[in-house]
């Protein structure tokens, strides 16, 4: 129940960021709304997939993606294998041109 619970919160955080992106966006290479849109929905449907897979530790990452479908994933993972999924996940998604993964690696010693 907590983890559907978990995940239901983080997909509608997930719908409700591209809100919050564009009230403070700050990238120049986002002049048009529909260049805007396709970004959000690179972001969103990566955010979706890392929440498909219900660990915990993928709830820290953070996902932006630039006009030209460059994603950049930043935050923390609990083990180099979680960080290397994230970024799988990331390139099997269509419009993703590159990705850097930024993931710190945050052992809970």
């Amino acid at each position: 129940m907590k983890i559907q619970f978990a995940t239901s919160c983080f997909v509608i955080a997930t719908l409700l960021s591209p809100l919050a992106a564009h009230a403070e966006d700050r990238d120049a290479d986002r002049s048009h709304p529909i260049t805007f849109v396709k970004d959000s929905v690179i972001t969103t449907k990566i955010k979706s997939m890392l929440a498909d897979e219900k660990m915990k530790t993928l709830v820290h990452v953070k996902v932006d993606t630039d006009s030209r479908g460059a994603v950049v994933l930043s935050g923390t993972a609990r083990t180099q294998e979680d960080a290397d999924k994230a970024a799988s996940i990331a390139r099997e998604v269509k419009g993703v041109t590159s990705v850097t993964n930024n993931i710190q690696i945050k052992n809970d010693d």
